[in-house]
């Protein structure tokens, strides 16, 4: 089994259990004795080592480039600014950030910042933390899969999407040669799936009964009206899984996507991966990997393997995850102010009764201590006041910076909002083609011709030629009817027949929305 335990000292001296906590749908395992089970409840134990993670719609993240020339210890702060400058935080609110550096030969260093509300996370993992008095590891969710990788599960050549749908959230994310690129949650999680399933049934189906289909049957369910609303659905899935991928190749100049991981907190949805790799003409698989530990369950959420993976990742190095906990550990007593202050209370006592017979080796000890911490006095004091020079030096450049930034807010202002109508045009205008395809293909079903046809802007103009004009107002109301949802105006110019052919003509005005 890989999971070995060479982690850290840490993790060595004080963790013997490792508990995965999905807050969403308040289902908990642990990884004891070599055996991965599920817990009925919570309990406070400083021996277990509690990791979680945070829904990708319950945050938000952005790509930032800094100079290799900026000293290390100015990266963190800096990268702080950036967050808000990027994401277009409010200035006068606090945030839960924590970065990742993407490992690159450029120019310039690149890093991942995730950015979480502490009103978000309060709400979330209260109930939690009022059982486990605390939270060691909360990582995004799209960070997850990078276990993966690590855990050699996955080759981690090429460019890899992954779509899972959990009961809150739905996301896909893409990973190249094993590093994290892009995510985005689509509103497709369980819960709207079976909202949405129930509203084209027209009436509320059974929830236990719907996710027992979902998990034995899928898509192949032997039920038409079931399967018919289903396909219609995950449709409706794939084209915004599509749109996705299309901005990522786009953005991150990716040639293609080698393969497509589908998978779910149910459970694999039978057929999926074929409608996937139909749909979208990519290879997809489930996603449901042999983690080779023991388990009893025909089926866990792969989130929980993918957290205790990344917990021992992390407990190795500290620094190859994000970790937007709120809820740390209590240190040790003797690390403790407390623990520190009962400890030389007990101390001063035991001298204290010592003296009556040690009085003149008491005295020297005593004597020695107070001449060892005047030295070390005098040296926190030095050290002190370098310090408060060199925060009053940083306060005055965060002036200047202040000032700079609200120049350059003003400046780019009108360019962000450019830059915002450009990008809207480009990422959701939307395609008529399809419409005036399927507008041309109902002409056809109704024995109507077109003569001539022009458009203008979002405006259709056609001409059009029937031997009989009852199948002219009987097409105009069939448009009408079918893409009302689409047209904003539909008209016709009087219809008039052809002295000289006996045909009857008139001109189709329609205005898309």
């Amino acid at each position: 089994m890989f999971l070995t335990k060479k982690s850290s000292k840490k993790s060595q001296s004080l963790v013997k259990n490792v508990m995965t906590v999905n807050a969403y749908s308040s289902k908990y395992y642990m990884l004891k004795n070599d055996k991965f089970e599920p817990l009925k409840k919570l309990t406070y134990n400083t021996s277990n080592y509690i990791v979680s993670y945070l829904s990708n719609k319950d945050m938000i993240n952005t790509v930032v480039h800094l100079s290799r020339s900026i000293p290390e210890e100015d990266v963190a702060d800096i990268l702080d600014i950036k967050a808000y400058e990027e994401l277009g935080l409010d200035q006068a609110s606090d945030y839960i950030i924590s970065s990742i550096e993407v490992e690159t030969a450029a120019e310039e260093r690149e890093f991942h910042i995730f950015v979480a509300e502490p009103s978000v996370i309060n709400e979330l993992y209260l109930p939690i933390r009022e059982k486990t008095k605390y939270v060691d590891l909360l990582i995004p969710a799209p960070l997850l899969y990078k276990s993966l990788y690590r855990k050699e599960i996955l080759n981690s050549t090429g460019v890899h999407c992954f779509i899972y749908f959990t009961k809150k959230d739905a996301f896909v994310t893409l990973y190249k040669n094993g590093e994290y690129l892009y995510a985005k949650s689509i509103e497709f999680s369980l819960e709207q799936i079976y909202d949405k399933f129930c509203e084209l049934a027209g009436e509320k189906v059974d929830e236990k009964e719907f996710y027992k289909i979902l998990e034995t049957e899928g898509l192949k369910t032997t039920n038409y009206e079931y399967q018919q609303n289903l396909i219609k659905i995950f449709g409706e899935v794939f084209i915004n899984i599509n749109d996705i991928i299309i901005y990522g190749k786009r953005a991150f100049n990716l040639d293609e996507i080698h393969k497509m991981f589908i998978g779910s907190a149910k459970g694999p949805i039978v057929g999926l991966d074929e409608y996937s790799q139909n749909y979208l003409g990519l290879e997809s698989v489930d996603l449901n990997f042999n983690y080779s530990m023991n388990n009893d369950e025909w089926y866990t959420d792969q989130l929980q393997y993918m957290m205790l993976l990344s917990s021992y990742d992390y407990m190795e190095d500290e620094r190859s995850i994000v970790n937007l906990t709120m809820f740390p550990r209590a240190p040790s007593f003797t690390n403790r102010a407390s623990g520190q202050f009962i400890i030389a209370t007990l101390a001063a006592t035991a001298i204290g009764l010592a003296y009556p017979l040690y009085y003149l080796a008491g005295s020297y000890v005593n004597d020695a201590k107070i001449y060892a911490l005047d030295i070390q006095n005098n040296k926190l004091q030095e050290e002190s006041e370098k310090y408060k020079k060199i925060l009053g030096t940083k306060k005055k450049e965060i002036e200047v910076l202040d000032g700079k930034i609200d120049m350059l807010t003003t400046k780019y202002g009108g360019k962000t909002k450019t830059l915002t109508a450009i990008y809207d045009k480009k990422v959701n205008y939307r395609l008529k083609s399809g419409l005036l395809h399927q507008i041309a293909d109902e002409l056809t079903d109704y024995d109507v011709n077109i003569d001539t046809l022009a458009s203008t802007n979002d405006t259709l103009w056609a001409s059009l030629v029937s031997s009989n004009d009852r199948k002219l107002t009987e097409l105009i109301k069939y448009i009408s009817d079918t893409h009302y949802e689409e047209i904003k105006e539909i008209d016709i110019k009087l219809i008039e027949k052809d002295l000289q052919n006996s045909y009857y003509k008139g001109l189709l005005k329609v205005e898309l929305k």
